[in-house]
């Protein structure tokens, strides 16, 4: 497939589940890509779900009971999270994904509806990851990072009063923000696992705010958007 045939979003778990599932969201947003697709029938859309509340809650649990938790469990309690929320995305465009979750980014070769859904594959990394993978795959050359924030900053605004939005910053310069180690459930706009790989293949990732529709659809439609841009420069 060509870059102007799917498009690739990652759909961050904090805007699908935040504390639980965002009805309000989900039927706003299923409302805008069946509106987006319905425009043009060469459009074909990747959707990898993230985990969200049950994830941290349930790792949570996890390293409250256990003294000395594993990384690797933890990973795959998230994982789990993320395939819940996969499955629901996958019941919301049922008519348009005629394929099953996929969990395996590596093994997929084709998909024959409009919409793909993708989950968690395994320890190691977030679902940044996997549509990164997914994007290489299938020859797109951006990944639409949705979250719950608006932009990326050069620190945590809640706790760094000297915080600044970026509009675009090169790989490199991102790298060095988040560093090269994932641990599960650290908060970061992007996986450096993913940052590494989105580096060597020269992707782009735009980051923005998952629950501003008309700006997702400005994103996926090509027109001026608000939003992080990170990519080669």
């Amino acid at each position: 497939m060509s870059t102007a045939d799917v498009q690739v979003i990652s759909v961050g778990g904090s805007i699908i589940a935040p504390d639980q599932p965002d009805v309000d969201f989900l039927k706003k947003f299923h409302q805008a890509i069946v509106s987006y697709l319905q425009e043009d029938e060469n459009r074909k859309l990747i959707m990898v779900s993230g985990g969200g509340a049950p994830a941290r809650q349930y790792q949570e649990a996890y390293r409250s009971v256990v003294d000395e938790a594993s990384a690797e469990e933890q990973d795959w309690i998230g994982i789990a999270a993320t395939r819940l929320n996969a499955r629901l995305l996958k019941a919301l465009f049922g008519e348009y994904c005629r394929n099953e979750v996929v969990i395996d980014p590596t093994a997929v070769e084709s998909f024959h509806g409009r919409v793909l859904i993708a989950a968690g594959w395994k320890p190691g990394f977030s679902t940044d990851n996997d549509a990164v993978v997914l994007a290489e795959r299938f020859g797109a050359d951006t990944v639409i990072n949705l979250s719950n924030i608006e932009k990326i900053y050069t620190a945590d605004p809640k706790t760094d009063p000297e915080a600044r939005p970026i509009d675009q910053i090169s790989w490199a310069d991102f790298r060095k923000m988040v560093g090269d180690q994932w641990s599960p459930g650290r908060n970061l706009p992007f996986d450096p696992v993913a940052a590494r790989r989105g580096a060597e293949i020269g992707l782009r990732v735009i980051s923005a705010a998952g629950r501003d529709i008309p700006n997702i659809l400005a994103i996926l439609e090509k027109k001026s958007f608000v939003g992080s841009v990170i990519g080669p420069q």
